[in-house]
C-alpha cells in the first residue's frame, strides 16, 4: 500500500472485504478520549506501554486490518509497533465504542477476530445504553468478566438495596495489576444528570 493511500484510508479489511469506517460522533469521540486519557496517564507514569486511538491500523496475523477505537500495547509487546506506520501483530487490549453503523461488526465479526488472534482484553462500550462489557481471553476464548452500567439518578433510586450493594463502580483493566477506571468517568461527558 502506498504511504499516501495508507494515510487517507477510511476502511477496514475483514476477511478480504473492505468495510467503510465512518467518522465517529461526538459522544463516541468523548468516550474514547476519556478512556485513553485515564489509561495513558497510568501507562505513561509507570512506563508500561502505549495507548493509541482512532485511525491506527492494526494488521493482524490472520490478514485482517482493523482500526479499533482504542488500542493498548504493553512494553513487553512493543515489537509489534512500526513507529513509521502501523501495528503489525496482536495488541494486548482493544476497545470498541458502538455506533449504529458498526455495532453489529463490533459485537460479532470483530470480536471473533480479536479472540482468534489472541487479544487478551476486549471492552465493548455502548454510549446509548451507558454500558461497558469486559471480555477476558481465557484458554483461547473470551469470557465476559463483567458488565458495568452508568445509572442516572432516577435509575439509581429505582434499584433495590441488593442491586445497589452489588453495583461495581470501577472496572479493572486486567492487563495491568492496579489500574481501575470509574464507570462514571467514562460516561460523564454528555451524560450529566
Amino acid at each position: 500500500m502506498l504511504l499516501n493511500e495508507a494515510l487517507n484510508r477510511d476502511y477496514e479489511i475483514i476477511g478480504g472485504e473492505k468495510f467503510m469506517a465512518p467518522m465517529p460522533r461526538l459522544n463516541h469521540s468523548g468516550i474514547v478520549l476519556r478512556l485513553a486519557a485515564r489509561i495513558f496517564n497510568y501507562i505513561d507514569l509507570n512506563k508500561y506501554g502505549y495507548v493509541f486511538t482512532d485511525n491506527v491500523d492494526v494488521h493482524f496475523p490472520d490478514g485482517n486490518l482493523l482500526d479499533p477505537d482504542l488500542v493498548v500495547v504493553t512494553k513487553e509487546n512493543e515489537k509489534i509497533l512500526d513507529w513509521g506506520g502501523a501495528i503489525y501483530g496482536v495488541p494486548d487490549m482493544v476497545v470498541e465504542v458502538l455506533s449504529p453503523s458498526t455495532r453489529t461488526r463490533d459485537l460479532t465479526i470483530k470480536k471473533d477476530i480479536y479472540e482468534s488472534n489472541g487479544v487478551k482484553e476486549y471492552w465493548i462500550v455502548d454510549p446509548y445504553m451507558r454500558t461497558v462489557d469486559v471480555y477476558i481471553l481465557r484458554n483461547g476464548k473470551y469470557e465476559l468478566d463483567g458488565s458495568y452500567t452508568k445509572f442516572d439518578s432516577y435509575e439509581w433510586e429505582n434499584l433495590s438495596d441488593k442491586e445497589k450493594a452489588e453495583y461495581k463502580s470501577e472496572i479493572k483493566v486486567s492487563i495491568f495489576e492496579d489500574l481501575f477506571i470509574k464507570v462514571d468517568d467514562i460516561f460523564s461527558w454528555g451524560y450529566e444528570d
